[in-house]
């Protein structure tokens, strides 16, 4: 009898894990294919029953969509070249070398993230506008008869660069701080240069790192819709996320025709993380040899303030030149700079703009809406990603590989085809759960599943099972066991697990789109809708709140966790 409860439990737990994946992220997935294939229309309830591949074929004759699939194809290889071309010469400057201020260049690589993508396209199409842009005015100044203009392409691929950086850089950094110098303190006393023991040595080492951070980073690109919509709209240059968006927002909106399309952004996506899993297989991240070893700093000599300075201009690039450009949007009256003395000209600016953006009802609404979203995602989020990380990583259950696949889908998911995939399996379904506060905080759930487990499986997996054992051995259930042990243990990964979650829910602006109604409008869409309306001085002022909102939340959850380690540790 008690072989039989046990066993009940077991396949209990797993069984319902099954249940809540298939519930958040199976479903609407299959929702997306029938929507892809049927002649209905989920938004009149009529969702179809005759099955016709017409909007496939559709999308497969349609140039649009095929010139929209080789722009994303464009700015995202491009994008991902320059973004692995920052990130490892920031791990390596900040892990291998002798660089003045290594721990400020450090925090600086990882700022960019803070950054919304809708915020940064809109921080740099105030500075790279053809004619008013700040940087041009700046050019005409100096007699330069030059032109920046970011709504082009090339402009798409310099943000995506900048911005996603620091994710090939978050790989390779910890890649070469643990990593076994011997082989490079060899080459050094065979007089090899340091050039080439970094191309021939040390990224070779490391290239399992380089080759995540760099698939991580593409398929990122992929999904954003924010910067593209900004940079590439004024210019005619779509891309499949800004295709998509256009398809359900125009009149007569085309759903099944956006399904179809989704469908290729997922297979496009897909593809890129099967290259990485084939790339990846059969090698291993481990960098740490047996024995113990201090990692060796190479001197640059007089080199070091040159590595500084390329540190230092991207620090300009990444977060000072947009900052800038945001507050002066922000605070000055009218945007137009006739020359580089009127920035500085103090009766050019008020506080006009703020007064109107908070006089708006709508901006309140939007960030109590937020913040609810926000915490809704982050408990539930959480919740969940324990259960499965939990599930995966510290028992033998059955079915537990099949349940850490389902939670890795959504990685191959764009945010904007989660939004499409959650219209067409809940509109129509009873129950008033589309249009409400958790259809949007069930969304981003799923969409950041995969992010939330990996995050608190290393926190997991550093807890030794020997504690559990003996609980058991002590008579603990295994309830009390979590309890009372492991959740006291990984307490600071599990708040910054939620934090992340709380985070990429202020952001996120994708799954947004099609899934807001009148009284759960959140921020990034009311960002949107006045991006779209034209005005500017609005729009920077909200993006300056946005930005801030973010960095408090950073700060306080990082001295929270920070606390809660020290606490764990007594």
């Amino acid at each position: 009898m008690e072989n039989l409860r046990h066993g009940l439990l077991k396949y209990g737990w797993t069984s319902g894990l099954i249940l809540v994946l298939g519930f958040l992220i199976v479903y609407p997935i299959l929702m997306l294919l029938y929507g892809s294939m049927s002649t209905g229309n989920p938004v009149t309830g009529n969702l179809g029953h005759q099955l016709s591949i017409k909007a496939f074929l559709d999308v497969v004759v349609d140039p649009g969509v095929l010139r929209a699939t080789w722009n994303t194809l464009v700015v995202c290889f491009g994008g991902t070249l320059l973004a692995v071309c920052f990130g490892l010469f920031f791990s390596w400057v900040t892990a291998r070398t002798n660089t003045p201020f290594r721990k400020t260049i450090e925090a600086v690589s990882i700022m960019p993230l803070l950054i919304p993508p809708l915020v940064a396209g809109i921080a740099w199409s105030i500075l790279g506008s053809p004619k008013t842009g700040m940087i041009n005015v700046l050019l005409n100044v100096l007699g330069l008869d030059w032109e920046i203009n970011f709504y082009s392409s090339w402009g798409i691929i310099v943000i995506f660069g900048i911005y996603y950086a620091p994710y090939v850089y978050m790989f390779t950094s910890s890649a070469l701080k643990n990593m076994d110098p011997a082989l490079e303190e060899a080459a050094a006393i065979s007089g090899v240069s340091t050039f080439k023991t970094i191309f021939n040595i040390t990224f070779p080492l490391i290239l399992p790192a380089i080759i995540a951070g760099t698939m991580l980073s593409f398929v990122v690109m992929l999904g954003i819709y924010g910067i593209p919509a900004v940079l590439g709209t004024p210019a005619k240059i779509n891309v499949l996320t800004t295709y998509i968006y256009e398809l359900i927002s125009g009149a007569p909106p085309l759903y099944n025709k956006a399904a179809a399309t989704s469908i290729i952004l997922i297979a496009v996506t897909a593809v890129a993380v099967m290259i990485q899993q084939r790339m990846l297989k059969g090698k291993s991240f481990v960098t740490v040899s047996g024995k113990a070893f201090k990692p060796r700093l190479i001197d640059l000599g007089r080199w070091k303030y040159l590595t500084f300075s390329i540190s230092f201009i991207y620090l300009i690039l990444a977060v000072i030149l947009p900052t800038f450009a945001l507050l002066v949007g922000s605070f000055r009256n009218f945007l137009y700079i006739p020359n580089i003395e009127s920035v500085f000209d103090p009766s050019a600016y008020s506080f006009t703009h703020f007064a109107r953006l908070f006089s708006n009802s709508l901006t309140l609404l939007s960030l109590v809406n937020t913040l609810k979203i926000g915490v809704i995602t982050a408990v539930v989020g959480g919740l969940i990603s324990f259960a499965i990380g939990y599930t995966v990583y510290r028992t033998k259950l059955p079915f537990r590989n099949f349940i850490d696949i389902v939670s890795t889908l959504p990685i191959a998911i764009p945010g904007l085809v989660i939004g499409i995939a959650y219209l067409w399996a809940w509109i129509s379904l009873p129950g008033g759960i589309y249009g409400s506060i958790w259809i949007l905080a069930l969304a981003f759930v799923a969409r950041f599943i995969p992010d939330t487990v990996k995050s608190l499986s290393t926190s997991l997996m550093q807890v030794h099972k020997e504690l559990e054992e003996a609980s058991f051995i002590c008579g603990q259930g295994l309830l009390t066991t979590i309890r009372k042990i492991i959740l006291p243990l990984i307490a600071p990964g599990l708040i910054s697990s939620m934090s992340l979650l709380f985070i990429l829910s202020i952001r996120e602006l994708g799954s947004s789109l099609f899934l807001y109604s009148s009284s759960t409008l959140p921020m990034s869409v009311l960002l949107v809708n006045l991006y779209e309306g034209g005005d500017i001085g609005v729009t920077a002022a909200f993006s300056v709140v946005q930005t801030l909102i973010l960095v408090v939340v950073v700060l306080f959850t990082t001295i929270v966790a920070r606390n809660m380690s020290i606490t764990s540790k007594v």
